[in-house]
């Protein structure tokens, strides 16, 4: 048996639940994955699953297999980078999350330039807002528009992330154009429910309001509020790299230029700066310099 193949198949299997979905990320048969983890199970001779009909759960001997099936695999995978006969080719995989609004606005096209300049490189993006236990869910590199990183993982800033308050001008022609922070309690705002769901702070210089406001309609998504407002829904507190395309075409009108709302950072995180590889490095490095000038 190819151990790693099968501690891959093993790790793929118990972090996704299911054998089914092993098989499609895996390309690989279902009947494959079955003898793959049932072999595992002979050589360890102990149950490392539960299966029902459902859903695919680990046990206790599973949970302590998986923890030790991770650091192997990320040690050969290790091994691999350093041993290539290449040099400075990069090879493997890296695994990145980010969330749906930036990897469509702008990552999907940096990683797309990114792997061009790297064909035996593979890159498996992970899209979502939500926090992920980056051990746990084997990601390299998150990607994450934060005022605030998490102190447990080292932050590189690739940007500053500018925001806007926005409508959409039939919105505006309906409800009229707030023209100081107060007049924003009495429109119709589309909030963001993962950041400043019911307080919207602005500031004009040394001055600083935070705005109470009421929303009928809130999201955990950037872009299904831009649409919202794209709609006519209301206002939204969008982030430029979404709202400046629209803005230039006309679909949306900039309220309160006078007002700037909290800035935050787009960050690069990982779990240490000891072992760091070569692909995710080299990662790192080209969107700095990508970044360096913000495209939008």
């Amino acid at each position: 048996m190819d151990r790693l193949t099968a501690m891959r198949v093993f790790a793929e299997v118990a972090t996704g639940g299911s054998f089914r979905a092993a098989s499609d990320k895996l390309d690989m048969s279902r009947a494959m994955v079955t003898r793959y983890v049932a072999e595992m199970e002979d050589w360890l001779q102990a149950r490392l699953l539960q299966r029902t009909t459902r859903r695919v759960t680990l046990t206790d001997a599973g949970e302590q297999a998986l923890r030790r099936c991770q650091q192997m695999l990320e040690l050969a995978t290790l091994v691999e980078e350093e041993t290539d006969s290449g040099g400075d080719t990069l090879r493997g995989q890296l695994r990145l999350t980010t969330s749906m609004s930036f990897g469509h606005a702008h990552l999907a096209a940096a990683i797309a330039d990114f792997l061009a300049l790297h064909p035996q490189l593979k890159v498996d993006m992970q899209v979502g807002d939500g926090a992920l236990n980056l051990v746990e869910a084997r990601i390299d590199l998150a990607i994450r528009i934060s005022s605030e990183p998490d102190p447990l993982l080292i932050g590189r800033p690739l940007a500053v992330c500018e925001s806007v308050l926005v409508a959409s001008p039939a919105y505006l022609a309906r409800r009229g154009i707030p023209a100081h922070p107060d007049d924003l309690t009495g429109h119709e705002c589309l909030s963001y429910a993962n950041f400043g769901k019911s307080q919207w702070k602005l500031s004009q210089g040394k001055n600083s309001v935070s705005v109470a406001v009421g929303s009928r309609f809130s999201a955990n998504e950037a872009t299904v509020l831009l649409h919202a407002a794209l709609a006519g829904g209301g206002i939204a507190l969008q982030p430029t790299y979404l709202a400046n395309a629209h803005l230039g075409r006309g679909e949306l009108v900039s309220l309160l230029p006078d007002w700037r709302p909290q800035a935050l950072t787009v960050y690069a995180l990982y779990m240490s700066r000891q072992h760091l590889s070569a692909n995710v490095r080299a990662l790192l490095d080209f969107l700095v310099e990508r970044f360096k000038t913000v495209p939008w």
